[in-house]
């Protein structure tokens, strides 16, 4: 477990550290999806709901971006 704390905190994007990082951005999107999607149309379809749709489309374009980032940063360490 150190060492797997220790790779993330230098920056060294391995498999098992990118994996975690998308893992992370995903949870991250979903929340921030929920959030914007509450303020957008919370009054319009209902909160619950706005949160739902928020939620399930964000991650739509929060995980191809990550997945091309870490490939950058992967192979173009000086980027």
């Amino acid at each position: 477990m150190t060492n797997l704390l220790t790779t993330l905190a230098s920056g060294d994007i391995n498999l098992l550290t990118g994996l975690i990082w998308l893992i992370i951005a995903t949870g991250l999107s979903v929340v921030g999806g929920a959030i914007g999607g509450i303020l957008l149309a919370g009054e319009e379809l209902g909160y619950k709901f706005a949160a739902t749709i928020g939620g399930l489309f964000a991650p739509a374009g929060v995980i191809p971006a990550m997945v091309l980032g870490l490939l950058l940063l992967n192979f173009c360490p000086k980027f």
